[in-house]
């Protein structure tokens, strides 16, 4: 894990950076009141520029430094920042990484692994070296990952400008369609672990009976409003799954199998819905941003030692861990949730499945909060503020999606495959492509020779890898899902 090169890094008293070639911009501030507290702007028009020249014509060389102009009612120590992070990449994804490694075989599987982490780490630090720029030029504190795509398109050349809404709505898009996938994946989770259990019991049902018995808890659940409330829902979850991952581990060692019981390299043609799963598992774009801005030292957040890297590397190594270990216990039978993979006569088992289920469930209404503050709080609720019947509105929109998330769960009950398709659909796109071409487009102008042609062939390389990883991904989730109905 490491910063990017140096000749596009953020320092404006780098004498040795070369000068603008384009006029830039900075904020006017006295037009601004959207920039309060130094929180990010919550607008969807691209923020108001004024033309500068001479010695100031790069808004980069001016003393503005956005990370001291942050004021936060409640920021984040280090160690807060770090929990988070390790809180939110450590979620149903790391259940299945047995079964990714035998779609890539176990020496793929921890190198790919490791690969995926890596690349993942990086174009997060390429993100927010890109909004540190921006924030400078255009003299604002912070910004969300949507505004990030709209200002950073708005700072290159004729073509990126054209695209800068369109990067803005992606954003919103595959982050929409990652948390919608992401709720289905926990209807159908919870639902599996729940059906092993109750048959043991002669409760033997369709998956899809169980998921209809959730439908209306769900529903109740994400009505909750205010995030506070689902704290204890969010601290049971965090303590449910520490003593979840402990018993599955007294499993997984418990008569290990020999290393050559299962093979190196997987089949080809599984490659995909490895690199699906393994994105899904580990990316958490949506909060690794806001954790960065609302940090009381953000300088820390980056470095070789920084806060997102001392996250990162325990979190891949961790996910390769499970991942070797599961696959090499349970081999082929690997399943999606290695949960399911636990006898299913024994109590121990039962109470890992009971309380991770339980646990998922709690988290629900996390995922789905995401896309309901896209979906109202962005599109919808400005039409609708003088509405006599503006909260049952909101309410309904709640209750369509998270129907939304069990249709797509009842129409595909296969965790597996959604899986990998919500991580190569949604994960490729707002975790790889994006930030790269919005580190391109924001130093376009400040990069030239050697500097401007690594800024173009590196970003390049990661959008064209983003692209296979979307297409290649897709298509084999899809296949994997037609077979399973054929």
């Amino acid at each position: 894990m490491h910063h990017d090169n140096a000749g596009f890094q953020y320092d404006p008293n780098d004498s040795a950076s070369p000068p603008a070639r384009a006029e830039k911009a900075a904020l006017d501030l006295a037009g601004s009141a959207s920039v309060k507290k130094g929180t990010a702007m919550a607008t969807s028009q691209p923020l108001p520029m004024k033309s500068v020249s001479g010695k100031s014509r790069d808004a980069e060389a001016d003393d503005y430094d956005p990370f001291d102009n942050r004021e936060l009612d409640h920021p984040l120590t280090n160690f807060d920042a770090l929990f988070h992070m390790m809180k939110a990449s450590c979620g149903s994804g790391i259940l299945a990484m047995p079964q990714a490694f035998f779609h890539a075989g176990w020496a793929l599987g921890l190198g790919g692994t490791a690969a995926i982490g890596f690349l993942c780490t990086y174009c997060v630090h390429i993100l927010i070296q890109s909004e540190y720029a921006i924030c400078k030029r255009r003299r604002v504190p912070s910004l969300n990952y949507h505004e990030i795509a709209r200002e950073g398109f708005l700072e290159g050349p004729p073509i990126f400008k054209k695209l800068s809404k369109v990067a803005e709505r992606s954003v919103h898009v595959a982050l929409g369609i990652y948390e919608i996938g992401s709720c289905a994946v926990y209807t159908v989770f919870v639902s599996d672990n729940l059906s092993q259990v109750a048959e043991q019991y002669g409760a033997k049902l369709d998956i899809r009976l169980y998921m209809c018995i959730l439908l209306l808890p769900l529903i109740l659940i994400n009505y909750i409003r205010n995030l506070k409330y689902l704290a204890p829902f969010s601290s049971f979850s965090l303590v449910a799954t520490i003593i979840a991952f402990g018993v599955v581990l007294s499993y997984i060692f418990k008569d290990l199998p020999n290393i050559s019981t299962v093979e190196p390299v997987g089949e080809v043609q599984n490659w995909p819905l490895f690199f699906g799963t393994v994105i899904f598992a580990l990316e958490a774009i949506g909060v690794v941003v806001p954790l960065g801005n609302e940090m009381r030292r953000p300088r820390e957040y980056l470095g070789k030692f920084g806060v997102l890297n001392r996250g990162m590397v325990p979190i891949v190594m961790l996910y390769v861990f499970l991942g070797f270990f599961g696959y090499l216990k349970y081999g082929s039978n690997a399943m999606a949730s290695i949960t399911l993979n636990l006898p299913q006569d024994e109590i121990p088992a039962q109470v890992v499945k009971i309380l991770i289920a339980i646990a998922i469930f709690g988290t629900h209404p996390l995922q789905c909060y995401v896309v309901i503050d896209i979906v109202w709080g962005t599109y919808l609720q400005p039409r609708f503020l003088k509405h006599n019947h503006v909260l049952f509105i909101e309410y309904v929109v709640r209750t369509a999606l998270v129907l939304l998330a069990f249709i797509f769960a009842v129409a595909v009950p296969n965790l597996g495959p959604i899986i990998s398709l919500v991580g190569a659909l949604s994960l490729s796109v707002v975790g790889i492509m994006l930030p790269a071409l919005i580190q391109l487009s924001t130093f376009w102008y400040q990069t030239h020779g050697l500097a401007f042609k690594w800024l173009l062939t590196k970003n390049a390389l990661l959008a064209v890898f983003a692209v296979i990883g979307l297409v290649s991904g897709t298509y084999a989730s899809i296949v994997d899902i037609i077979a399973t109905y054929a």
